[in-house]
Formats: structure tokens, sequence, C-alpha cells
């Protein structure tokens, strides 16, 4: 039987649609930005790309500025729109490391214990100063957990803040959209939602523009120098065109079962979450343990972040909920990827239960 992959959020499997589209690009020799029949070739399959990206997220065309991935796309926005304009940066306690380390001077806004921004602790935050950048995630990469995006976009408009949404993991899980939303930019990853790794974006909202991070040759408009890597953001605008978070829905059916035959604590488990993710607490049994265990069982999770392997430690996420360090320590998460089989549920909990009882015996 072949490994049950169960590490969605860290990278989605490839989508079929996205491996054609990388197979038709990779065969154009031109340049996007060249004049003759070949780079008018490869223009007009990026700017294909650049529809559908745009169709799926709510945003103009002109408006979507493709990148390597949203590492970089939230750093143009947090330069562009914080430090670029002398704005305060206010990021949620839970933000992933890429808003966080993004720049020095960032200040972090607590979150509830079932993982929510505290709005009033926002609010308290831009009152207190001069105009914001409020950076707050969509998705939390660790737990799932939904932010209120609407109030907090009611928040920023009151007290003349900008709002930077990270949206890489709830894009093509659950309906994302810069123009329903309001927000005035967001980031997106195009191997989290079954492109390939490489290619990410940040859409802006109309009549909204900001001085290139990389400035180069003028590619994107001026706003992202470099050629742009046309086989990842073919991939990337296919993967976006085929997500599609109706078809997404069927993993919380999957999720649930597996919550409710793993008999464990489920953090976050009191808040709104995207349907492919569940963190579970197994408390005494180092986080590490359980990964390897499971690996060797053929099922492939993880123990918070990739971005934070091999450095295996309580995560802050779990930190900022209040869970103390001893149990952040031994949680794991579990994401279901868009091609999740039927006995996901079957499978894992036949090998959590083999887990369980094994680390029973040795502390016997």
């Amino acid at each position: 039987m072949s490994a049950l992959y169960l590490d969605a959020n860290a990278s989605e499997p490839l989508r079929p649609e996205a491996r054609r589209a990388m197979l038709a690009a990779l065969d154009l020799p031109g340049n996007p930005s060249s004049i003759h029949g070949d780079g008018r070739a490869a223009r007009k399959l990026l700017e294909h790309a650049r529809t559908q990206v745009a169709a799926r997220f709510g945003c103009r065309p002109r408006d979507v500025v493709f990148t390597s991935g949203a590492t970089e796309a939230n750093a143009m926005a947090l330069h562009g729109f914080g430090l670029g304009q002398g704005r305060r940066i206010l990021a949620g306690a839970t933000e992933h490391p890429a808003v966080l380390k993004a720049t020095p001077g960032i200040d972090t806004v607590p979150v509830h214990p079932n993982g929510q921004i505290d709005l009033g602790a926002l609010e308290a935050a831009l009152e207190s100063g001069p105009p914001a950048l409020v950076c707050v995630m969509a998705a939390n990469n660790e737990t799932g957990v939904l932010h209120p995006l609407e109030d907090v976009m009611l928040l920023c408009q009151r007290h003349g803040a900008l709002l930077h949404v990270d949206a890489v993991q709830a894009a093509g899980r659950v309906p994302v959209s810069l123009a329903a939303l309001g927000a005035d930019s967001m980031a997106l990853s195009a191997h989290k939602m079954g492109g390939p790794k490489g290619a990410g974006a940040l859409l802006l909202r109309p009549g909204l523009d900001l001085s290139a991070l990389l400035p180069g040759g003028g590619q994107e408009r001026g706003r992202r120098g470099g050629t742009e890597a046309l086989p990842a953001i073919a991939g990337f605008g296919a993967a976006a065109e085929a997500a599609e978070p109706e078809a997404c829905a069927r993993l919380g059916t999957i999720r649930d079962a597996i919550e409710a035959g793993a008999g464990v604590t489920v953090l976050g488990a009191g808040a709104p979450r995207v349907p492919n993710t569940t963190n579970l607490l197994l408390p005494g049994a180092p986080a590490e343990t359980q990964v390897i265990a499971l690996d060797l069982a053929g099922v492939r999770v993880s123990a918070g972040s990739a971005c934070s392997s091999g450095k295996v430690a309580a995560s802050h996420v779990l930190l900022a909920m209040g869970v103390s360090p001893t149990d952040a320590a031994s949680a794991i998460r579990v994401s279901l990827p868009w091609n999740a089989p039927e006995d996901t549920a079957e499978r894992f909990l036949a090998a959590y239960a083999a887990l369980r009882a094994r680390l029973a015996r040795h502390a016997a």
C-alpha cells in the first residue's frame, strides 16, 4: 500500500491540470518580455495565468504581481505598505514566520485560546499610535483556524489602517476574494493549492501600488524585476482554476472522523477552521516521536510549520493560544491533500492507535 500523505499544509500534491500547463510552458523558448513571435507566445501564456489567478481570487489581472512564493509576496507588502509608507506594522501573534520575520519592529496582537485574533486588543493597538499596516492571515497553517477578517477589515477602515492578508492556507479550501473582503493586499502560494513550488503572487486592490522590492528590468509593471518563471506561473494559474473550495468541503468529513476517532484534544477546535486541517495533542508524547513513528507506518504528518523543519520545538502558534510549552511540543498537524483517498481516516486512525499502544507499553 502506498504511503498516506497528510502534510498538505506544507505542500499539496501537484494537480494534473498544473502538470499539463507546466509541460506546455516548458516547450516555449521565448521570454515574455521579447516582442518577437516566441516572446508574444510566452506573454500570452503568462497573461492567461494572471487572468486565472485574478478570476479565482477576486481582483483585476493587472493587480496580480507574480513572485517566487508567498514569502516574497508578504515581504513586498510589509516593506511597500509598512516601512515604505512609514506605517507601524501590527501582526497577529500566530502569523507565519514569513510575516513575523519580514522586518524588525513588528508589534504582535494576541489571540484568544481558540486561535482567533483578539479584536479588542487589535482595536486598542490601532488607537494607540499613528496609522498602521495590519497583517492577519486568513487561515492558520498549524491549526487551520480562520480569522474573522470581515471584523478586522472594519477596524482597519475605522482607524485608517491598511490590511494585508496572508491567504496561503485558505486559498482553494474556502472561498477567498480580495474584492469581497476589501483588503488592500493578499499573498498566495502556488504549491499550497496543488501548483508547483517556486511561484506565488501578491494581489493588490485597485488603485494601490508599491515600489519594487526587487527592482530590475521592469517586469510585472515595474513592481517585481526578473524574468517571470513561466512554467511555474502557468502551473499556478491552472491550479488556481482547478482548486475549487466546494470540492475541498468533502475533506471536512474525513477530518471530523479523524478527530472523533483519535480521542485526544484538538487544538483550535473551538473556532471555524479550513476543512482539511486538524492539530492533535497527545500529552507526554513528543511530536518528533509521533511524526517518526507514523512515518515508519507509512503516514506522513508534521510537527508544525514545514518552515521550521529540523528544529522541532514548541510552536509559537500554540504558545500564543495559551498552550503550555510541554503540551505544545506534543502536538502534531494532520493536513489532508486535495486528493486524499476516502479511507484516509481509517488508515490514519489504525496507525495512530498503534502509536498510542506502543507509547503506553513503553510507559508501563
